[in-house]
């Protein structure tokens, strides 16, 4: 046989078994998807045969939406404690979260006694130009008595479209008899950052990440330097209690005191589904001295902040250990269905750590001091951390603190604070610290103290303080 002829039935011998082997992976991997397709087809009919049993064997005729709405919602739940199912009412009302403006009144109200009471009318808001105050009793709004519905409920029917009208009756110390206030709904933007003067120090509370956050704290920077002028020692950021909000806030606020580098890095289930920011030059405080003050309720967006500044020795984070939810949901609308929020990523911190489960340990470990009418309450409640969450995410390296190795407490850490500034322990530390009457992580040597006066001690790898148990309001304030 000549060479030419070998070659060319070696060729096809060779095309021939590269296309039988081909074929059969084809084969393999379609029997296989087939098979795992049809367990999923026989799982489908079981959840139809159980519905159906339930619509027509039920002792009351059920809701079919309900069924269905919680049938998806425990499959979500059950994957972990952050993804679930939004019904298009709680998918509008995430929405004006997130984007931090509606159209309402301009009041913060908490519910009393069965009446709505006005915590505080918001400045310059159609609340505050019609005569709201503080302390005001809202019985009745448009003649319908509020009595009977819930602090959502009756959020709900103030809140409406731009430029209409609502009647609101009021009960107030000093009037005799209720009246009746019109109020116009407008344009409602809910202010995440506040700030104030501390001496020669500028003090910044985030409240949350919302779509207006970057840009009031870029303002409320520029408005404490001009305040405080030339002297300004530095800046104090306050993300205790923060619960988060949205990533992109996260990595705009951390790139606000960053010239470069990393800020967070997210991971998804595969590899090409890593993504990581950096900062862009340009620090808005000039490269002040800065303290981050985080708790046990920090969490999410307020951790990935703590962590970049933390990791770029940017600013020395003060308080306790945060709460250690490091997962990334995104919301995945389903038309006029409403939406899911779905865990779709961990993130990690600039040194490629993950805080899921753990938390930010902080710098120097400062506990809030709790006043003595406050002790039984506080402690009655247990602080609860992500690691305390049924069916949380694994940290990756399987280190999460599920239980203090030492105390053999709850993951978590306290998250009161006092709300006399005078009296809040951890913001009178980083006050001293940028006054430079307190000791820095390196140098610190202080050791625990009386519980009316905690001390500060610097933050170390398994170095375990006892929590103070966390405490939530009474009344939950709502903006509306």
């Amino acid at each position: 046989m000549r060479k030419t002829d070998y070659a060319f039935w070696t060729f096809l011998l060779m095309t021939g078994l590269a296309g039988a082997t081909t074929l059969l992976n084809v084969t393999q991997t379609y029997s296989a998807t087939s098979s795992q397709n049809s367990e999923l087809y026989k799982q489908l009919d079981l959840f139809g045969d159980v519905l159906e049993r339930v619509r027509s064997d039920y002792v009351d005729k059920p809701d079919d939406t309900a069924l269905i709405e919680s049938a998806i919602n425990g499959m979500l739940s059950s994957l972990d404690p952050h993804s679930s199912y939004m019904s298009p009412k709680s998918f509008r009302d995430m929405q004006v979260q997130t984007r931090g403006e509606f159209g309402g009144l301009g009041i913060e109200v908490t519910m009393e006694n069965g009446v709505i009471k006005v915590v505080s009318p918001i400045d310059d808001t159609p609340a505050s130009k019609a005569g709201l105050m503080s302390n005001d009793l809202i019985t009745h709004l448009d003649n319908e008595a509020i009595s009977g519905l819930t602090l959502e409920q009756a959020v709900e029917k103030m809140r409406g479209p731009v430029n209409t009208p609502i009647t609101l009756t009021i009960v107030r110390k000093g009037k005799d008899e209720p009246f009746d206030i019109k109020v116009v709904r407008d344009v409602i933007r809910i202010n995440p950052v506040k700030s104030e003067v501390e001496g020669d120090i500028g003090y910044v509370k985030i409240t949350t990440f919302n779509e207006q956050t970057h840009a009031n704290l870029v303002k409320a920077i520029d408005s404490l330097d001009k305040k405080i002028g030339p002297n300004l020692k530095g800046y104090i950021i306050d993300l205790r209690n923060n619960p988060g909000g949205l990533l992109d806030q996260a990595i705009a606020v951390s790139d606000d005191f960053l010239e470069q580098g990393a800020i967070v890095l997210t991971k998804g289930r595969n590899n090409e589904e890593t993504q990581r920011a950096n900062a862009r030059p340009g620090d808005i405080t000039d490269g002040k001295k800065m303290v981050v003050l985080i708790n046990g309720g920090s969490a999410s967006a307020s951790e990935i902040v703590a962590g970049a500044l933390q990791d770029h020795k940017r600013a020395t984070v003060v308080g306790t250990r945060s709460f250690g939810k490091g997962s990334v949901q995104t919301i995945i609308p389903l038309g006029a269905n409403g939406a899911i929020r779905l865990t779709t990523a961990r993130y990690f911190t600039p040194s490629n750590r993950s805080i899921q489960a753990k938390g930010i340990e902080p710098d120097i470990n400062v506990t809030e001091a709790v006043p003595d009418d406050l002790k039984d309450k506080v402690a009655a409640d247990k602080p609860r951390g992500e690691a305390s969450l049924r069916g949380h995410l694994k940290n990756p390296d399987g280190s999460d603190q599920t239980k203090d190795d030492d105390l053999g407490e709850p993951s978590g850490s306290a998250s009161y604070v006092n709300k006399d500034a005078d009296k809040d322990t951890q913001l009178q530390y980083a006050i001293n610290f940028l006054d430079g009457k307190a000791k820095g992580p390196e140098t610190s040597s202080a050791t625990p103290s009386p519980s009316d006066t905690p001390a500060a001690v610097p933050s170390k790898d398994g170095d375990k303080k006892a929590p103070i148990p966390s405490s939530d309001d009474d009344k939950k304030v709502t903006p509306n």
